[in-house]
């Protein structure tokens, strides 16, 4: 469990997110107190789904408690956003993670190492990215066996704690060195003063490199003792996580100064650059490209594997759970998911913008998750809870994350307003399939006594 849930908590998030927060609350010290605010409320809601994990040791996570807590439509809107706008947004903040770091790599190597990176258009990073979706599609749907190895090979490359821990030690080590690398906590880096909205979107980016900490839910029924596993794997996880991704985040300061960090979604390569130049550069670049690479690959293959099942399941169009008959896999399911991956790289807004929508998205859902806590708490009083969290816990999340949902219906009315219209749009949905999965459920019955008919006479 443990290592499940830092293994996709560190991600392409720590080596992109420190930008986002430094320009939006422009000054290094803002920035820390930032990442230890974010790390508090995952922490917060790691330990309401601790509870409900606990209590309710059922496979699915978020879907199954929001399922038995709710109701089957609350369910089918997170699993219909999930699938929809999650799943490939997710997949489209990683490849233009990938597209970014190779591109200043490309860039800076043959435009000397002063050349401003800004100006890379940003159709060469999208279109860089839409390529990555490609060829990770053809590699998925050609070679069934070789894309989840290839999966595993390139994203075992990243080593997380490895990686982590030498961006420490190095950060460190120049620290006390005393290198002349760069100006180094430079306190402020623009020059208008930050909002109340701008710390928000701060901590949104900081909230996106924290998402995970719920994945050992996801697997809870598989657990021995799930009571006592889940909250040692997800109190020990979130620990050595938020350690971490803070003193990563004082060696990234400790290097660059805060005007290079702000304008940057490539920090690593920044850091390896400024410790030991291109090379360093170039090091660093290529691991993080390369391990985003394998996070598409794992992710398209196991997405696409939930649209199948959702289909076969009748929540889905049934042509999306055929399986091609040549080599076995879903085609049709991993087209959507690249399809719509592709669709959020070109229209999504860029990286930034995806991880504001995808926050508010998938926020809104562990608000309602966590508030299922409280809500068991009174409805359910006697129900057996091996691990019960202090009950301001889930207080904290639920006022905390309600105010930052309602500062982007503010600041961004708009498309505040696309992701709410997007997810009600699974209600008809759900009320389609709820007539297909009965007629359904009727033709398969209707079979079995077909045959049981054929057999007796």
């Amino acid at each position: 469990g443990i290592a499940l849930i830092v293994g996709l908590q560190i991600g392409s998030g720590i080596f992109s997110s420190p930008g986002v927060i430094v320009a939006h609350t422009q000054s290094a010290g803002a920035s820390l107190v930032i990442w230890i605010i974010a790390a508090l409320l995952a922490w917060t809601g790691a330990s309401s789904f601790a509870e409900l994990g606990a209590s309710l040791p059922l496979n699915g996570g978020s879907q199954a408690y929001l399922a038995y807590t709710y109701g089957p439509l609350v369910s089918y809107l997170f699993t219909w956003t999930t699938i929809s706008l999650l799943s490939p947004g997710t997949k489209a903040v990683n490849s233009l993670v990938f597209a970014e770091y190779l591109h200043r790599v490309l860039w800076n190597a043959t435009r000397g190492d002063d050349a401003p990176s800004e100006v890379i258009p940003h159709w060469v990073i999208n279109t860089t990215a839409a390529a990555a979706v490609v060829f990770v599609f053809i590699l998925v749907v050609g070679t069934p066996s070789l894309g989840p190895r290839a999966a595993v090979v390139l994203t075992s490359i990243k080593v997380p704690d490895t990686r982590e821990l030498s961006v420490i030690s190095l950060g460190f080590i120049h620290t006390f060195i005393g290198r002349d690398a760069a100006h180094g906590y430079s306190e402020r880096a623009l020059d208008s003063p930050p909002t109340v909205a701008s710390y928000a979107r701060a901590l949104y980016a900081g909230l996106w490199s924290f998402d995970g900490f719920n994945q050992a839910n996801y697997v809870a029924a598989e657990m021995r003792h799930p009571a006592r596993d889940i909250p040692r794997a997800i109190h020990l996880s979130m620990g050595l996580v938020a350690a971490l991704f803070f003193l990563a985040n004082v060696a990234y300061l400790s290097v660059l100064d805060t005007a290079t960090i702000a304008r940057s979604n490539t920090v690593a390569l920044d850091f390896g650059w400024a410790l030991f130049g291109r090379a360093g550069g170039i090091l660093f670049a290529l691991v993080v490209a390369l391990s985003c690479l394998g996070v598409l690959t794992g992710s398209l293959f196991t997405s696409a594997r939930v649209v199948y099942a959702a289909a076969r399941m009748g929540q889905l169009p049934r042509a999306l759970g055929v399986l091609d008959a040549r080599h076995g896999t879903p085609i049709r399911a991993v087209l959507l998911q690249a399809a719509l991956t592709i669709a959020l790289i070109f229209l999504g807004g860029g990286f930034r913008r995806l991880v504001r929508i995808a926050v508010v998205a998938l926020w809104a859902f562990y608000f309602l998750t966590v508030l299922a806590v409280l809500i068991l708490r009174v409805r359910e009083p006697g129900l057996h809870r091996p691990y019960r969290t202090w009950i301001v816990t889930p207080l904290i999340f639920c006022a905390v994350t309600l105010f930052l949902l309602c500062i982007p219906a503010l600041v961004a009315p708009w498309e505040t307003l696309t992701v709410v219209c997007y997810v009600l749009a699974g209600i008809p949905a759900y009320y389609i399939t709820k007539k297909r999965t009965v007629s359904l459920r009727q033709e398969r019955v209707g079979q079995t006594y077909g045959s049981v008919s054929t057999y007796t006479d």
